[in-house]
C-alpha cells in the first residue's frame, strides 16, 4: 500500500466550556460540508454543492452501567488529516487499484471516546471510537438523519430482524413511509436538489449490523437487532427460532472502533455505483498468504433443478450429473461447480448422500481444471466445523457456499468472521448466502468473494418479482454494499407478458442480451452460470460470449444511468473494455462515443438484441466490426433489453 498522510494537527481545547462547539470538515475537492456541533450532543449537517443533503444527525452511543457517549460530551482536542493512498485489493471487484482520499477530523472527548468523520469527494462517514480498557454493554446507538422535504426512497423494507436479505425496493417518498418501517441497508435517498445519497455500513464487527428505521417527518433513525440468548430448532434444518433476546444489541471490548456509517453523495448516481469508500473504509486484509484465492465462473444446478436432457444417465443428485457439469465447466473454461442441497445431509455435513461418489467427482475435477465448491448449513456446519473443513482440505475441495444464516446480531457477525478465519486456515473460498450484505467484509477477508443478500434470479422459480426494472435498481441499491451473487444466466428468456412460473424450468424476465449484460454490470467475483448445460449446449455462441466475460475488473466507469431506468457503463480488463448496457421495461437508444479507449483502431464484438426481441425475447444478434475512437456506437435496446460490446 502506497500511503501519505499530509499533516496531523492537535488544538487543545479549553475544558469545562458549557457552549456548543462547531467544527468544519470540507472534502478535497470542497464540494462536500460537514458541520459538526458538540454542545448537549453531538449533531452534524451536510452539504454538497451548497446543497442541504443531510439537514440534520445527532449521534451517539448508550452504555449499561457507565457513562453515555453523546451526553454532555465534552471535547478536549481535535485533530485534523489529509491522506491520499492507493488500496491494492487482493480480489479487485470494481478496480485494481482504489484511490482513496478523504480529509479527516478526530474529536477527542474527555470521555474515552473519540469521534471520527472523514470527508470524500464522494461521501462522508463518520465512526465512534471506545478508549476504555473495560467490557462495554451497548444498550443502543443513536443516529437520527434528517433530509429535505420531498425527499425519495428507494427503501428495501423488512418486516423482522430474522431475514433472507431480499427485498424489493419501494420507490416512494420517504415522508409517506409509515412511521416504524425499517429497512436493511444498503438504502437510496434522492432530495428535490437531485442529489443522491447512499447510505450503508462498513467494517462491522463484534457488533450487530445496522437498520434504518422510518421516524417523524422526513428522517430515519438507525436500529439494532438486539443479542439472541437463546434459539430453538424447527422441523426445518435450515431454519430456527429465537425465543429470548437481552436488551441490549453487543457486549464488546471497550478499547475499539466501532462501525462506520457512510452517506456516499453524488448529484448523479452513476457516481454511486463507481463509489469504494464502502471498500475503503473497511480493515485491510487479515489474509497474509493470498495466492490460493481464485474467483472465477460456476456451473450451478439448483435454479435449473439438474434439468439435464440429451443425455445416456439418468439426471439428478449423482455422480454422473456432476460430472457431466464439470465437462461442461471445462468446455468453456469456468473454475467451478457447486455441488448445491442434496450432495449430504442438510442437518450433518459429515454423511454424504449415497448417490455421490464425491472423491470420484473431485478427481474429475482436478482432471479437467475445475474446481468444486459444497453447499452446506450455517448450523450444522458450526458444530463439526474444523472436522469439516479438515475433510474439505483433504478431499481437495475449492470452497463452501453457507446459506440460510439469516440474522444480523452480533453473535451472526462474529459467526462470518469466525467462519472466513477458518477458512483461511483450509484455503477454502467462501460465498455466504441467507446472508446480509458484505459492506467492505470482501476487503478484510478476500476469500469470502461474494454475498447473497439480493432478490436475485431464483426468485423466478416462484414469483412474478424479478423484472428489469428491478434488475435496474440493484446497481444502484444493494451493489453499493458490495458483490452480489444475484446468479445470472437465465437462457429460456420472455418479455413480462410471456413470462411464468416454472420451478423445474425456470426463465427470466428481459431479452437474452438483457440477461448477458448483467455479467457486465452486476459485480461477484464468483460469478454464477445458473442454468442447465443442456440449454447453454443449445446457444454456444451465447455460452462462448458469457464465458469470456471477467470477474474482477481494473477499472469501471458509468456513462449514463438512471435509477430503475436504465444503465450504460464500461469495465477494463488487461487490454479489453467491456460495454455491459441495459434498460427497464422501456425500449432505449443510446449513442456511444468510445472516450475511454485510448486513440487508435479496436475489433468490437457485440451481442445486441434482435429486430424481433420485443415479441421473443430470446432474439438477439451477434456481430463484430472495426471501430475507431472517432466513432459513434448506435445502441438499440428493446424492452426489457441488453446490449454488450468487447472492444479489443
Amino acid at each position: 500500500m502506497k500511503k501519505t498522510i499530509l499533516l496531523a494537527l492537535l488544538i487543545t481545547v479549553m475544558s469545562g466550556n458549557s457552549f456548543a462547539k462547531s467544527y468544519n470538515l470540507s472534502s478535497p475537492d470542497d464540494k462536500i460540508r460537514v458541520n459538526i456541533n458538540v454542545g448537549d450532543g453531538i449533531s452534524f449537517t451536510v452539504h454538497y454543492s451548497g446543497k442541504s443533503v443531510i439537514e440534520s444527525a445527532i449521534i451517539g452511543l448508550e452504555l449499561q452501567n457507565s457513562f453515555d457517549f453523546g451526553t454532555e460530551p465534552k471535547v478536549r482536542a481535535k485533530k485534523f488529516y489529509e491522506v491520499n493512498e492507493e488500496i491494492y485489493p487482493v480480489v479487485p471487484v470494481k478496480s485494481k487499484v482504489v484511490h482513496n482520499q478523504y480529509n479527516s477530523l478526530v474529536l477527542i472527548f474527555r470521555q474515552p471516546f473519540k469521534l471520527e468523520f472523514r470527508a470524500y469527494n464522494d461521501g462522508v462517514a463518520y465512526r465512534i471510537i471506545g478508549e476504555t480498557n473495560q467490557t462495554v454493554t451497548v444498550q443502543s446507538e443513536t443516529g437520527i438523519f434528517e433530509f429535505p422535504e420531498n425527499t425519495r426512497v428507494w427503501f428495501p423494507q423488512e418486516d423482522k430482524f430474522y431475514s433472507h436479505f431480499e427485498r424489493m425496493y419501494l420507490d416512494t417518498l420517504l415522508s409517506s413511509l409509515d412511521n416504524g418501517a425499517f429497512c436493511s441497508l444498503p438504502v437510496l435517498l434522492e432530495t428535490p436538489d437531485d442529489m443522491f445519497i447512499a447510505i450503508c455500513d462498513s467494517d462491522v464487527k463484534d457488533y450487530p449490523q445496522m437498520f434504518l428505521e422510518k421516524t417523524e417527518g422526513v428522517a430515519l433513525k438507525a436500529l439494532f437487532p438486539p443479542v439472541v440468548l437463546e434459539t430453538e430448532p424447527t422441523q426445518r434444518p435450515h431454519a430456527e427460532t429465537i425465543t429470548s433476546e437481552a436488551d441490549y444489541i453487543a457486549h464488546t471490548r471497550g478499547f475499539r472502533d466501532f462501525p462506520w456509517r457512510a452517506f456516499i453523495l453524488s448529484d448523479n448516481p452513476g457516481d454511486i455505483v463507481e463509489s469504494n469508500i464502502i471498500f475503503a473504509l473497511a480493515g485491510e486484509s487479515e489474509i497474509e498468504n493470498t495466492s490460493w484465492i481464485k474467483p472465477g465462473k460456476v456451473a450451478w444446478d439448483w435454479w435449473n433443478a439438474n434439468n439435464i436432457y440429451g443425455v445416456d444417465f439418468r439426471a439428478g443428485i449423482n455422480t454422473e450429473t456432476y460430472k457431466h457439469y464439470i465437462d461442461f465447466a471445462s468446455r468453456f473454461g469456468l473454475e467451478y461447480i457447486i455441488l448445491d442441497e442434496g450432495w449430504s445431509d442438510p442437518g450433518d455435513v459429515m454423511v454424504i448422500n449415497p448417490d455421490i461418489n464425491l472423491t470420484e467427482i473431485i478427481n474429475h475435477g482436478k482432471e479437467k481444471n475445475v474446481g468444486i465448491i459444497l453447499w452446506v448449513l450455517w448450523k450444522p456446519l458450526d458444530k463439526v466445523m474444523e472436522a469439516f473443513m479438515d475433510s474439505c482440505q483433504v478431499w481437495g475441495v475449492k470452497g463452501l457456499k453457507i446459506d440460510f444464516m439469516q440474522r444480523a446480531d452480533q453473535e451472526m457477525v462474529n459467526y462470518y468472521w469466525k467462519t472466513a478465519e477458518a477458512a483461511t486456515a483450509h484455503q477454502l473460498i467462501l460465498d455466504f448466502h441467507g446472508a446480509y450484505k458484505p459492506a467492505g467484509f470482501n476487503r478484510t477477508w478476500p476469500n469470502v468473494l461474494s454475498h447473497e443478500g439480493v432478490k436475485g434470479l431464483e426468485n423466478n422459480k416462484w414469483s412474478m418479482l424479478i423484472t428489469p426494472r428491478h434488475d435496474l435498481t440493484l446497481p444502484f441499491t444493494r451493489m453499493v454494499g458490495g458483490p452480489m451473487d444475484y446468479t445470472p444466466g437465465a437462457m429460456i428468456n420472455a418479455q413480462p407478458g410471456n413470462f411464468h412460473v416454472s420451478f423445474t424450468r425456470p426463465m427470466s424476465q428481459g431479452t437474452r442480451c438483457h440477461e448477458i449484460a448483467k455479467y457486465v454490470v452486476f459485480e461477484s467475483p464468483l460469478q454464477m452460470l445458473a442454468d442447465s448445460p443442456s440449454n447453454y449446449y443449445r446457444d454456444e455462441e451465447s455460452t462462448e460470449f458469457i464465458s469470456g466475460i471477467p470477474v474482477t475488473w481494473d477499472e469501471t466507469k458509468v456513462l449514463d444511468a438512471a435509477v430503475g431506468e436504465y444503465i450504460v457503463m464500461v469495465r477494463k480488463k488487461g487490454g479489453k473494455w467491456y460495454l455491459g448496457a441495459m434498460t427497464n421495461e422501456k425500449p432505449r437508444q443510446f449513442q456511444i462515443r468510445p472516450t475511454f479507449l485510448d486513440d487508435g483502431e479496436y475489433n468490437l464484438e457485440i451481442m445486441q438484441d434482435g429486430i424481433n426481441a420485443d415479441r421473443n425475447a430470446m432474439d438477439y444478434s451477434k456481430i463484430t466490426r472495426t471501430i475507431s475512437t472517432d466513432d459513434t456506437i448506435h445502441l438499440n435496446l428493446a424492452p426489457g433489453g441488453g446490449w454488450v460490446g468487447i472492444f479489443e
